[in-house]
């Protein structure tokens, strides 16, 4: 599928790259970007030739925010339905059965920080700097505090979201918002490293812990713990289970069947 304002290529060891594409804005927002992220990650999703999705941004920042000049002139439904399109791909990379990995640099504000804390990992060079941005305009970035606040907790995603300061990859790592920082003229080759050890593990093993892990991250303890040793019961009986076994008694290369 062709797009505009994002790139997408897939490579020969299971990663499937989407770079945001609006580099001279900083990879701002616009209302087309946004659907078009949204279709390329379900698009991958269904693609069997990616395991792994490398979320990018081109230029010098991953992604300041909204664009603003969208923002004048609507009403409070009108609003209502552009805020929510803008954000569906916070909501989509936990609905995907796909691993989503973040690779960022240089800016990630506003809703470029709730890409980086929605997306399953995130690895960061360490020029990267993350903020809740928008109040200091007069707004505030609630959708954006959301799965922010499941990464780094309530304090934090607080003090984040009503001063608005942003804070270095350093403290990012910290506070639990991202897993890894590199230096940035290796974050290329270190994001995709990862992203390929990732892609050959058993694709059915890696989807399967995602979604149970979204599933039972809202239920009460007890029937989490059920939930997961149900959905590893299942597993067991799998040829992938069969063959990752197999391969590891016997020392060899695993060819997974994806059932």
């Amino acid at each position: 599928m062709d797009y505009e304002y994002i790139l997408t290529r897939i490579g020969d060891d299971y990663v499937g790259e989407i770079i945001l594409n609006r580099p001279k804005q900083w990879n701002a927002f616009n209302t087309p970007m946004a659907g078009e992220l949204d279709s390329a990650l379900w698009e991958f999703d269904r693609d069997r030739n990616v395991r792994v999705i490398l979320l990018k941004g081109a230029g010098k920042a991953f992604c300041v925010g909204i664009d603003v000049s969208e923002f004048p002139g609507k009403t409070a439904l009108e609003y209502r339905d552009w805020i929510g399109h803008m954000g569906k791909a916070l909501v989509t990379m936990s609905q995907i059965s796909k691993p989503v990995i973040a690779q960022v640099q240089g800016v990630a504000a506003a809703i470029g920080a709730g890409l980086t804390a929605a997306a399953d990992l995130a690895i960061v060079s360490e020029d990267a700097t993350f903020g809740l941005t928008a109040i200091n305009v007069g707004l505030n970035c609630i959708g954006p505090a959301v799965p922010v606040v499941r990464s780094v907790g309530r304090k934090r995603t607080l003090e984040l979201l009503l001063y608005g300061d942003m804070i270095k990859a350093p403290r990012a790592l910290e506070i639990g918002l991202v897993n890894r920082v590199v230096k940035r003229d290796e974050l290329d080759q270190s994001a995709h490293e990862w992203a390929a050890i990732l892609g050959h593990k058993s694709p059915l093993a890696v989807q399967t812990a995602k979604k149970a892990f979204y599933m039972a991250a809202d239920m009460e303890y007890y029937k989490s713990l059920e939930y997961m040793t149900d959905t590893l019961a299942r597993l067991c009986t799998t040829e992938d289970s069969k063959e990752g076994i197999n391969t590891f008694m016997g020392k060899r290369e695993p060819q997974w069947k994806e059932r």
